[in-house]
């Protein structure tokens, strides 16, 4: 069966995904548009060439076929499952087959202006730490969840961008590099916007952290870790480096210790200030006894926020460009019209499943409405988990693994039944 060219943007609730469905349904294709080069903001350099997953597997290269056959209007699309996750949240799994061969993809619908349902940073007791997205999901008594941000897969597997979480405030950021996020604005709706994150001394403002609990501190620059991180081990986040390095324990707003040769091990408690070359230089002036005031700030201010590598689609418009490599894939994408977001695995590497590329995958969510999408951690990573029917929350997809990969981080889905609507004030009759 082919697609019929009517575009539909609809948001599926339990009633459209129920067992009456189940079975082959036809979708209609998206308006059509090439993609465009990507709006970047000077800060942050465009992520299209970086590595697409953390596990830097090079991605099978799709077969070439006409753009007749493998965009929306030649799928065949069958849906397997889905069930309603919560009011407000529902669960699809499907096949999705053209040209190019099958796909298997899991997505949740979330309408985001239910009553008592919120999205959180899904993230672990210490950054610089990991764990199987299920477990980490279960410990917040989420409902539902996706994998996160890229990381440090090979080293201290830390997040490497922008992470902020409702209860535990900004947990980790850059300047630049890492900056595309999806995020909870302070007035309660959902964002794709670029995010930036750094600290300062307020007795110095002159000397610049570009960096929050990141993997690594940059060549000539200075790194800010907190009691968040975790444990630093030796050289780890200076990538080695052993010579033109300083570190700095900070305890109570005052300087308690100063290295040029690292600890072998230092848990973080305080706050702890590392410079690489020109930043060492930088923190050679604070002796000890030094007060200072020290704070991370993410801006603009979400609720919550993570990011991920690139943003799938801008302003309505596609921003993917690589049409190349077929990976398994995380995506987060926002509906403005209906109020949902989407949140989408893609299986790959598999027999039943080949992956999509950045392009197909911008496609997918455009034909789902998205106006916003941002692409987050693929390739082994791509873990799909939420509650079924019979209230378990078990893993949904096939991780290409064969088993979750630990990864630092997720973005949750939170029900809280207790909560009940805003109350609706009456507005009084006209005067007569």
């Amino acid at each position: 069966m082919t697609l019929s060219s009517r575009r539909v943007r609809t948001t599926l609730g339990i009633a459209a995904i129920s067992a009456a469905l189940v079975g082959s349904t036809l979708l209609p294709a998206p308006a059509a548009g090439d993609p465009q080069q990507p709006r970047v903001h000077p800060a942050a350099p465009d992520r299209q060439r970086a590595p697409q997953t953390s596990d830097g597997v090079p991605g099978e290269i799709a077969p070439w076929v006409p753009v007749t056959q493998r965009g929306p209007e030649s799928w065949t699309w069958t849906t397997l499952a889905g069930w309603q996750v919560a009011p407000g949240v529902s669960f699809e799994r499907f096949d999705l087959s053209d040209a190019r061969g099958p796909v298997r993809g899991h997505l949740l619908r979330i309408e985001y202006n239910t009553p008592g349902i919120s999205l959180d940073y899904a993230g672990r007791p210490k950054i610089a730490s990991t764990a199987p997205l299920l477990d980490t999901v279960l410990a917040d008594q989420a409902i539902a969840g996706v994998n996160g941000d890229f990381f440090d897969i090979g080293d201290t597997g830390a997040p490497l961008g922008v992470g902020r979480d409702r209860q535990r405030k900004l947990l980790h950021g850059v300047a630049s590099g890492w900056n595309c996020a999806f995020f909870i604005k302070r007035d309660g709706q959902p964002d794709i916007d670029f995010l930036y994150a750094t600290g300062r001394i307020k007795q110095y403002p002159e000397i610049e952290i570009p960096t929050v609990n990141a993997p690594s501190v940059r060549q000539g620059g200075i790194g800010l870790y907190t009691d968040k991180w975790g444990e630093l081990k030796r050289y780890q986040v200076t990538d080695g480096q052993k010579k033109d390095v300083r570190m700095l324990v900070v305890k109570n707003g005052v300087v308690t210790e100063r290295y040029t040769k690292f600890p072998k091990s230092l848990p973080v408690r305080g706050k702890i200030l590392i410079g690489r070359g020109e930043g060492a230089k930088q923190l050679r002036r604070l002796k000890k006894g030094t007060r200072l005031t020290i704070k991370a700030r993410v801006d603009p201010r979400p609720q919550m926020a993570i990011t991920g590598n690139v943003f799938l689609i801008r302003d309505g418009e596609r921003k993917a460009r690589d049409d190349r490599e077929m990976h398994p894939r995380t995506a987060v994408g926002i509906d403005y019209d209906t109020g949902v977001i989407f949140l989408l695995v893609i299986d790959g590497r598999q027999s039943h499943s080949r992956g999509y590329t950045m392009v197909e995958t911008a496609t997918l969510m455009e034909y789902l409405g998205a106006d916003e999408a941002l692409n987050l951690d693929g390739g082994g990573s791509s873990t799909m988990v939420a509650q079924q029917p019979d209230g378990k929350v078990k893993v949904l997809n096939s991780p290409s693994d064969g088993r979750q990969r630990w990864v630092p981080n997720g973005l949750e889905v939170l029900y809280d039944p207790t909560a009940t609507p805003p109350p609706v004030t009456p507005v009084p009759p006209p005067a007569p």
